[in-house]
């Protein structure tokens, strides 16, 4: 019989294994198991980890996403500025580059890299000793906010570098950059679930992508599903690379993400020629791009070319022109959502635009049908983004026909009849009728959905069914449901209807989080949900708050307030709890781990250098799970600072202020303690 594995020796052997399989997952697109193979390791991982902490590392694979959310984003000057790129859309404008270029350099022999520009949020990243310590946007191109946390959690980036097969080593220390980006099948998948749930869909992918990265929460971060792809090298101790190519070729064998669709070019009219090939790719790939940057190849003419205040003069992007198509605008269609929100939906003859066939188009509500003017048998003019719907930028004014009237939105609900009202404060209009049969169905979408209550077997069209049927008038009526009845229905079978009311007698448990954001009140998301029910803890304790008790929450704004009050107010909101009550729905909070002693309790810290055994963000989440709190300047009212390799300027400061400073083991110390310490000044 073999003995068991020494618990840190099979650490580490799953560390190692899941770092491999992320890389071909996430970097190759090569996996060589399936996702539940995958899945199983990480959960021996954890299992082992949980078991023994004083395994886990700062770069282990189970350490990406942390548990407590940032207060702010600390700014951090970059060493070498991040330019911006100067644009053009001229094929000519990319050869008058290169004119500028021979007229500096002089007769000399150049060659180009092109590569996607994509369309995203740019980052630099930092590695030391190949552990990933830090993640900088670009902010103003000379000081950005560290976001490493939020960046620890998008998986193709490693959090350790991987030793180069030639056996050059890992460089000591190395800075890259790269570009940020939402994939497209993520972002369509994102956008048609804030249409279910009556919310705003991104506007973009860009725009969801770096509204992700601005997430003080890196839990929130982690489940938008960001992508990156490093795409230069801007310092790295020891021997430099040549050329740009020859830098990815080194990010590469480092285990860094380099764009499949670089492509190196002898000459400018070879770059053009690129530019051409991937503006016909473009919409086979899973992420947007907006043109094409082109840049010097050898990095000695790029330090000679420099650069301007504004842009290097050794790169320029060319810009691909706004996708457009003409069509006919043939109906307007008004959909009610959940909440009652009318939303009117263009339906156009089809037409191909931005590599799809388009006959729908978002016109968001009546005010910007009146501002462009909108009508039923117009000629439009559609672009195509990275909307998860197109949308009308313009009419075709001259081409309208006499008999094209200005569409109003209905006065009635158009599928309940009753009589629409505006709420003050808003453009929207709202049918009032809760017993909307609309509203219902996509209530009980929006409560079966994973995020909320997560009831397996209930699709859309089953809803619909029900709805139709009378048999679900609520979601406290999906309670009610036996499998005999759910059998008879068309397609449904009696192992499928088992397995349904299966789910729905498991979703009882669920907890007080999934139920508020399941419930579907106005502006409560999930990150609502959660700090609501964490602050609460039950349904009776956060029905009986004060609106001031409620805003004290932090995050939670004016706007949740006001709809948990005017939703707690209604008799049938009420009544519905009530009737989840006794259907056996759990109306608390489901309990968490053990809360660490508040033994820093009003102390204030200060972190300055690198610590070994973590980095800031981990350090700043244990102080704050004690009570702590974590500041980026140092006064008068600092209680500590906690001084790593590399220590600053504030290191001295503190000192100077006669303000107590601890070492990373002093540190770990008091965070072992039971009893309040005293800051008294260091010798």
């Amino acid at each position: 019989m073999s003995q068991p594995k020494d618990p840190g020796a099979r650490a580490a052997e799953l560390r190692a294994a899941i770092r491999r399989h992320e890389h071909l997952y996430y970097v190759l697109s090569k996996p060589e198991i399936s996702d539940r193979e995958f899945d199983a390791l990480d959960r021996e991982l954890r299992d082992i980890e949980a078991a023994h902490p004083e395994l886990i590392t700062p770069d282990s694979p189970t350490q990406r996403v942390g548990e407590v959310p940032l207060s702010e984003f600390p700014s951090v000057n970059h060493k070498e500025p991040m330019l911006s790129l100067e644009n053009t859309y001229s094929e000519d404008e990319v050869r008058e580059f290169e004119e500028r270029i021979r007229r500096q350099l002089g007769n000399t022999s150049l060659s180009y890299v092109a590569e996607p520009k994509i369309d995203g949020l740019s980052l630099s990243v930092t590695y030391e000793k190949g552990r990933l310590v830090r993640a900088v946007t670009r902010g103003d191109g000379k000081i950005g906010d560290d976001v490493t946390a939020n960046a620890r959690t998008i998986r193709s980036l490693p959090l350790s570098l991987t030793p180069p097969h030639d056996g050059r080593g890992i460089p000591e220390s190395i800075e890259v950059r790269g570009e940020v980006y939402l994939p497209r099948s993520v972002f369509t998948r994102l956008n048609e679930e804030r249409v279910r749930n009556d919310e705003e869909p991104f506007v973009n992918p860009r725009n969801a992508a770096s509204g992700a990265m601005k997430q003080l929460d890196p839990r929130q971060v982690a489940e938008r599903g960001l992508e990156l792809f490093l795409y230069s090298l801007a310092q790295v101790s020891g021997p430099e690379p040549k050329s740009h190519s020859e830098a990815l070729v080194l990010l590469r064998s480092l285990g860094l993400r380099t764009n499949p669709e670089i492509r190196l070019c002898a000459s400018i009219e070879d770059a053009l020629t690129e530019c051409a090939a991937l503006r016909e790719k473009r919409h086979n790939l899973d992420y947007d791009i907006d043109g094409v940057v082109i840049k010097v190849d050898s990095l000695s003419l790029q330090r000679e070319l420099g650069a301007t205040s504004k842009f290097p003069r050794w790169a320029i992007a060319y810009k691909f022109p706004a996708e457009r198509a003409t069509t006919r605008l043939v109906n307007i269609d008004v959909q009610v959502g959940r909440t009652g929100k009318l939303t009117p939906v263009a339906h156009l003859e089809p037409v191909f635009v931005g590599g799809t066939t388009v006959s729908r188009a978002t016109l968001h509500n009546a005010e910007e049908i009146a501002r462009k003017d909108i009508r039923v048998g117009d000629l439009v003019v559609v672009e195509r983004g990275g909307e998860v719907i197109p949308k009308i930028v313009e009419v075709v004014a001259d081409k309208r026909p006499p008999s094209a009237a200005p569409f109003a939105m209905p006065t009635a609900c158009p599928v309940c009849g009753a009589h629409v009202a505006a709420i003050a404060g808003e453009v929207d209009l709202r049918c009032p009728n809760t017993s909307c049969k609309a509203q219902i169905e996509e209530r009980i979408k929006h409560y079966a959905r994973r995020q909320a209550m997560d009831i397996e077997g209930l699709g859309d069209k089953l809803v619909g069914v029900l709805v139709e049927m009378g048999a679900v008038k609520d979601i406290a009526d999906l309670y009610t449901l036996e499998p005999s009845a759910l059998a008879q229905l068309e397609r449904m079978g009696e192992k499928s209807a088992t397995n349904l009311v299966a789910s729905i007698d498991k979703s009882r448990e669920a907890g007080l989080q999934r139920l508020l954001f399941g419930l579907g009140i106005r502006f409560v998301g999930e990150r609502a949900a959660e700090l609501l029910s964490r602050r609460f803890g039950s349904m009776e304790a956060l029905s009986r708050a004060t609106a001031e008790e409620i805003d004290a929450v932090p995050e939670i704004g004016e706007a949740v307030v006001a709809s948990l009050r005017e939703w707690f107010e209604a008799p049938q909101n009420r009544h519905l709890l009530d009737r989840l009550h006794k259907a056996g729905v759990r109306l608390n909070a489901i309990s968490g781990g053990r809360e660490e002693a508040r033994t820093l309790e009003g102390l204030q810290f200060v972190l300055t250098g690198v610590l070994d055994s973590m980095d800031r963000n981990e350090a700043k989440r244990r102080i704050e799970s004690r009570g702590g709190r974590v500041t980026s300047a140092v006064s008068s009212k600092t209680d500590f600072i906690v001084a790593g390799g590399d220590a600053g300027s504030k290191l001295e400061k503190g000192r100077a202020l006669g303000i107590k400073i601890l070492d990373e083991a002093g540190l770990l110390g008091l965070l072992s303690e039971n009893s309040r310490p005293a800051p008294t000044p260091s010798s």
